[in-house]
């Protein structure tokens, strides 16, 4: 099904017997093809008699030669899948079949693609970037301090660098257009923090997708925000290079090192907040973060930090 897609990608018109003869296969079992890859994959095809089958839009698909042609990519081995629970579960899976890091996984589309506390990230068929870098750590508690930020600020800046106005963080792992979310960053850790462990650094970026009824919160994605179509290739090996030049920062020089620069891009910087913790809400001022990447609020005049990934933070009404 997925060479059938292949043939069509250009976006051209292809007739069945032309699509049947490159496949091997019957017209009638190209017609069934075409309907899975409608149904399955969420795809329009066009269907004109005397003409063939057309995709609605040309389909541009992640590419391991062109990204690594792209500079600044980082020569890290990629692997990219079709369709895949989750990059991030892959990732771990490979790290118990003892891959060599740094390695990253890439997918064309997830069917249980995860966010942060257990959220689901809807993930539509080569519209959007599933992205997952696995590192190994060595020793030290202080290379994994705010690092979840660090990748943050490497997502905000790729985006801002390939055109995308308006692109801010909001603590601790979502990047933003104004209130609407257009990535998102997971951590996992496996191993012994205080010794050696390894480290998926999850991501997702809404890039070429228009629209879905599945998402429970504002969301937005370059395509709407650039109004122009993105090369997903491009993108990937941007942030490739990105995340080489923060995660050197971070390894040097600690948190510490991104701190002033992660504050100066928190959209939410000075706001009236709601901090959830399970059943628990704290109502408070963000005053910053510190220097291993914890919330500072302002409660009841005292100032108190924060940190754990089960947190969420919203914009109190007042705000």
């Amino acid at each position: 099904m997925l060479t059938l897609l292949k043939l069509l990608k250009d976006g051209r018109f292809h007739s069945g017997q032309a699509l049947g003869s490159a496949l091997g296969v019957s017209r009638s079992a190209v017609w069934k093809q075409l309907q899975q890859l409608e149904a399955e994959l969420g795809l329009t095809i066009h269907k004109v008699r005397g003409r063939g089958y057309q995709l609605s839009a040309p389909l541009t698909l992640l590419d391991p030669a062109e990204i690594k042609k792209m500079p600044p990519y980082r020569d890290w081995p990629v692997l990219v899948f079709d369709s895949i629970d989750s990059t991030n579960a892959e990732a771990l899976r490979a790290i118990e079949r003892l891959q060599a890091a740094p390695f990253l996984v890439l997918a064309e589309r997830q069917t249980a693609g995860r966010g942060r506390r257990g959220r689901k990230w809807v993930s539509p068929f080569a519209e959007n970037v599933y992205y997952s870098l696995v590192l190994r750590i060595d020793g030290g508690m202080r290379q994994l301090e705010g690092l979840s930020l660090v990748v943050g600020l490497a997502v905000m800046q790729s985006l801002r660098e390939l055109g995308v106005p308006g692109v801010g963080l909001k603590w601790p792992n979502d990047v933003l257009v104004g209130q609407k979310k257009i990535a998102g960053i997971l951590l996992e850790l496996v191993g012994d923090p205080a010794d050696v462990c390894h480290v998926v650094l999850g991501v997702g970026i809404n890039v070429n997708m228009q629209m879905t009824d599945e998402v429970d919160q504002q969301w937005t994605s370059m395509r709407l925000e650039a109004s122009r179509a993105f090369d997903r290739n491009r993108l990937v090996a941007e942030l490739g290079g990105m995340l080489q030049k923060y995660l050197e920062q971070h390894r040097v020089g600690g948190f510490a090192a991104v701190q002033a620069e992660w504050e100066q891009n928190h959209l939410w910087q000075g706001r009236a907040v709601s901090l959830i913790a399970g059943a628990n809400q704290i109502d408070g001022e963000v005053l910053g973060i510190d220097s291993q990447g914890a919330l500072r609020l302002k409660v009841g005049g005292v100032e108190k930090v924060f940190s754990g990934g089960e947190l969420s933070l919203r914009l109190r009404n007042d705000s």
